[in-house]
């Protein structure tokens, strides 16, 4: 993970920016900006996608504790029905960086575009697996998130959240099928408009 860090030391206070939630059919896309303390290296960082749920717990509060700055920001469903789920993505992110109590001199972005930053910036692909600040956001923006489906189970039980964090698992599609859309399914969706269709015609 020190490959690609070592080559934007010389760039100042560098964020690194991901997002978690392009692909669900429920709930906010959820965005992070990280801004590590080069002095301060985390080890066991990478790609949220590839830790544990147990390992991703377990490195939050370290990189919440240790690094110079973190900021959360997030896009709702409306704004993703609204905007379509790339710009909210984008969105989020914008948040994000603007929200860091430190400003950075330098942006990386997981991916192949870029937000729009008023600050120099580079989109990484598979950044999350090769710059170790990516990784602390993709960590922190997929902890924040499937926390929030948490909740979200919790308020609507019968749509399974808690199992594929709203995901297009066949057992979502069911439920959305047979309950209709929750106030947190993204309309725009394919699934949840077939849904919504359905039992606007009294067909379940």
């Amino acid at each position: 993970m020190e490959l690609l860090d070592n080559l934007y030391q010389h760039h100042g206070w560098v964020a690194g920016v991901d997002e978690v939630g392009r692909g669900p059919l429920a709930g906010n896309v959820v965005a992070a900006a990280v801004i590590l303390d080069w002095d301060q290296p985390i080890s066991g960082l990478m790609d949220s996608k590839k830790l544990s749920e147990k390992r991703r717990d377990a490195l939050f509060p370290i990189i919440m504790e240790q690094a110079k700055a973190v900021s959360i920001a997030q896009a709702s469903p409306e704004e993703i029905d609204k905007l379509n789920i790339l710009h909210a993505s984008m969105l989020a992110m914008e948040r994000a960086v603007a929200g860091l109590s430190l400003q950075p001199d330098f942006v990386l972005v997981d991916g192949n575009r870029l937000p729009k930053f008023d600050l120099p910036a580079e989109a990484i692909v598979k950044g999350d697996q090769r710059v170790a600040s990516i990784s602390a956001a993709s960590i922190i923006a997929k902890v924040v998130r499937d926390r929030q489906m948490l909740e979200a189970d919790a308020l609507y039980p019968q749509y399974g959240f808690k199992q594929h964090k709203g995901y297009p698992t066949k057992v979502h599609v069911e439920q959305l099928r047979q309950h209709g859309p929750s106030p947190i399914h993204r309309h725009s969706f394919r699934p949840v408009r077939e849904s919504l269709a359905s039992h606007a015609e009294g067909v379940v």
